[in-house]
């Protein structure tokens, strides 16, 4: 009885056995058409782009030149002010007295210089006629001298008590935006010390724009450095979003690397017409530092990722394989290849999703199989 079960099964593997060798064969899978982009080496530029903080071009401290009290604030805080704006009037009153003072010795040694004078003219042809002494000629004309350099110091006071006098109002040096007045009415200003600082004003326009530069942008440079001729095509891009309309140019850059930070410092200079920039405002500096050389563009559609970094399709022999590279910036809607690839090399550029490695490959026609780098 179980013999007769054992046969029963072998005849019944049989039997599919016969029926599967009647099926037909696995087909292999078809051809998948995608766009192909034939590649060539170019020379692309690298761009850098870092966090920047606006400053004005010029950043001067108001001071004021005398002592006293201060009795008014002239101008607006914040607001533009042309050089030679009047801000602060200091108390005038004690300067007006004493130029006063000074014009009145001023005229007392004008008498006396003339008196000095007449004097050495009367002696002189009296000395020669030897009517009086030798010696009482020369004390005159010595007296005369005197008189003068008196004079010339009497002058240089009222000079010296004009100027003060023009200092009890406080002018703007430069032309900017004015920052927040540090004194109020009715404190007293001590010249040279602290208390004489009034305001600041920013001058903003043009103005600069700070920013550092990281050591892993500076590896990114062809010879590892910012060029020492710099990057004259600057750009900003501000908090909301929007482009700085117009260029800026490098003016300084660091000799050496911030070693805290691993930094080197850059800055550089934007005309600001409209005071669109105002300062301490911080922006997206990006600039063009260099070119690099024999770099592959390729859509950056075509460029995948797994778990070992990235790579791309082509087509070798007709069939998909992959290819593994190594990556660079964006360049608009195209993606750098620094390593993997080489020239004439043949990179898929969509259907991605229905590419295994060995599929065969088909060209299909669309706009980038017919795009030539």
């Amino acid at each position: 009885m179980r013999l007769r079960k054992v046969s029963v099964a072998v005849a019944l593997a049989a039997a599919l056995a016969a029926c599967d060798s009647r099926k037909p064969a696995a087909k292999p899978p078809a051809a998948v058409p995608a766009a192909i982009l034939q590649v060539a080496p170019q020379k692309v530029p690298v761009q850098i782009e870092a966090v920047g903080q606006v400053e004005g071009s010029k950043s001067v401290e108001v001071r004021s030149r005398v002592s006293g009290i201060l009795v008014k604030r002239l101008y607006t805080e914040g607001e533009l002010v042309k050089e030679g704006r009047p801000l602060f009037r200091i108390d005038p009153e004690p300067y007006q007295v004493a130029l006063a003072q000074a014009k009145s010795q001023l005229l007392q040694e004008q008498a006396k210089n003339e008196q000095a004078r007449r004097e050495s003219q009367r002696l002189k042809p009296l000395a020669e006629s030897r009517v009086v002494s030798r010696r009482e000629y020369e004390d005159a004309v010595s007296s005369a001298k005197a008189s003068e350099a008196a004079l010339g110091t009497a002058g240089a006071a009222v000079r010296q008590a004009e100027l003060n006098l023009s200092y009890t109002e406080v002018v703007a040096p430069v032309s900017g935006v004015s920052g927040r007045a540090v004194r109020t009415e009715g404190n007293l200003i001590t010249a040279g010390q602290d208390s004489s600082l009034l305001t600041t004003i920013n001058r903003i326009n043009p103005v600069w724009v700070r920013f550092s530069v990281s050591a892993s942008d500076l590896e990114r440079l062809p010879e590892g450095r910012m060029p020492r001729a710099g990057a004259s095509d600057i750009r900003l891009r501000l908090p909301d979003g929007s482009e700085y309309p117009l260029k800026g140019r490098l003016n300084f850059a660091a000799t050496e690397i911030d070693l805290r930070l691993g930094t080197q410092q850059m800055r550089a200079e934007f005309e600001n017409p409209k005071e669109v920039l105002l300062p301490g405002q911080f922006v997206r500096v990006l600039f063009r530092a260099a070119e690099r050389e024999g770099v592959f563009l390729v859509p950056q559609t075509a460029v995948l990722q797994n778990e070992k970094g990235f790579f791309v399709f082509t087509v070798e022999g007709g069939k998909a394989a992959i290819r593994p590279v190594k990556t660079g910036d964006w360049i608009g809607t195209d993606w750098a290849i620094l390593e993997g690839l080489k020239p004439g090399d043949r990179v898929i550029t969509d259907n991605l999703l229905r590419l295994r490695p060995g599929v065969e490959v088909t060209e299909a026609p669309g706009p980038e199989a017919d795009k030539k780098k």
